[in-house]
């Protein structure tokens, strides 16, 4: 494809490519869901289809091995990117252990243009790198598992036994989990990458300060979401075919991306609400190509937040019927008795701090890290990793992003 010169051939080879990569992510991932749902259309019309599923394994990483591969396509097609000679360096990109399982979402330009030169020692951030994954390891094994643990897991399995002030707080206590779950991965992968002489983009940047749901996407998972504009949104037509037009390409985006995330109607509802808030936005003129806002920023926070965190009961509930008791429950405002136990409420502490820390913090930090002893170096991050283990809870669960 890259050798071509553009026309038909060479988009044929190109949707023959992306073709190819989303026909085995919906096989593995999406053909029982919609065989399912298929299944239960023809027994509403009174037919009984015993129609078949496929019994296999979900391999590891499908999700962002796609999005990776038809990076590399696009790429190349667009002439962004000379197709590189070498297998193994695609096998790399592709399979590049740091960020395999979720994310961040690493362009093939950004990458290969990286393996095409030797790296240098003195590119190596050492502090950045190492104070990049002991926060990541703190967020995760201590603040997102104990608010897991000891609190939210429990109340989102069954909500209707729990008051209302527990279910608002649960919301709460989720959007920081999945925060401090997922920024807490992407770090240290950032910060590993970073040790093996590669520089990957950041994909957090205090998401809950965001004022609008457009903010909020420039602020979280930011790699996904520039993925899905560049890559879904502009080929779509993005702004440049007028204004309705926009509003659905919008919604399309979002719902994808929503469907993505897994094979659920949830986690489509959870899309299909930040593209009506997206459309919304522009509609109302919230907000503009410069990011100007017409709402005091409080109010403008406020709603934003909880609107994100409305939708995050849809990404969490296992299913819509859950997901509309919890509401139900949540604005009965029957019962305002709390299960929260102290060690919970620190953990909220520590998970609001992450979003209203300053940058100069670590870098103040790292200046510190640059010039301390080789002895202070090493003790340093070992007894760290010792505390946040000792400290740790019983079992540790899994990266929440491990299950798309």
């Amino acid at each position: 494809m890259g050798s071509l010169p553009d026309g038909r051939q060479r988009k044929l080879l190109l949707w023959l490519g992306v073709a190819g990569n989303l026909a085995l992510l919906g096989v593995f991932k999406y053909f029982n869901f919609f065989v399912a749902n298929f299944s239960n259309l023809l027994s509403s019309l009174g037919i009984d289809a015993n129609l078949p599923f496929l019994e296999v394994a979900l391999p590891v990483a499908i999700s962002f091995i796609t999005f990776h591969a038809l990076s590399y396509l696009i790429d190349v097609y667009r002439r962004e990117l000379q197709p590189t000679k070498s297998l193994v360096d695609i096998l790399l990109y592709i399979s590049f252990f740091p960020h395999l399982v979720a994310g961040p979402i690493v362009r093939a330009k950004d990458f290969l243009t990286q393996t095409a030169r030797r790296s240098e020692p003195e590119s190596i951030r050492l502090a950045f790198a190492v104070f990049l994954i002991l926060g990541g390891l703190f967020k995760k094994v201590i603040v997102a598992n104990y608010l897991s643990t000891d609190y939210v897991d429990a109340i989102f399995q069954n909500p209707t036994a729990y008051s209302s002030a527990d279910l608002w707080f649960a919301m709460y206590g989720y959007a920081l989990q999945i925060y401090c779950d997922f920024s807490a991965y992407t770090d240290i992968a950032i910060g590993v990458t970073n040790l093996l002489g590669y520089r990957f983009p950041q994909n957090f940047n205090q998401p809950y300060r965001a004022t609008s749901v457009q903010d909020f996407w420039r602020r979280w998972h930011i790699t996904l979401s520039a993925w899905l504009r560049d890559y879904l949104y502009k080929p779509l037509g993005g702004s440049h075919h007028g204004v309705v037009w926009t509003y659905v390409a919008l919604m399309l985006t979002m719902l994808l991306g929503g469907l993505w995330h897994g094979a659920s109607w949830n986690f489509v509802i959870w899309g299909a609400m930040h593209g009506a808030a997206l459309v919304a936005e522009r509609m109302l003129g919230l907000t503009g190509k410069d990011g100007s806002r017409r709402l005091p920023p409080v109010i403008a926070w406020l709603i934003t937040f909880h609107f994100v965190c409305f939708a995050w009961i849809f990404f969490r509930s296992q299913t819509f019927g859950s997901a509309l008791d919890y509401f139900r429950v949540m604005f009965s405002f029957e019962s305002f008795a709390l299960t929260m136990t102290p060690l919970v409420a620190l953990m909220f502490v520590f998970g609001a701090l992450t979003q209203i820390i300053p940058d100069s913090v670590q870098e103040r930090a790292e200046a510190w890290y640059d010039r301390t002893s080789i002895a202070l170096k090493i003790a340093l991050p070992v007894v760290v990793i010792w505390l946040i283990a000792a400290a740790s809870p019983d079992g540790v669960p899994p990266f929440i992003y491990f299950q798309f």
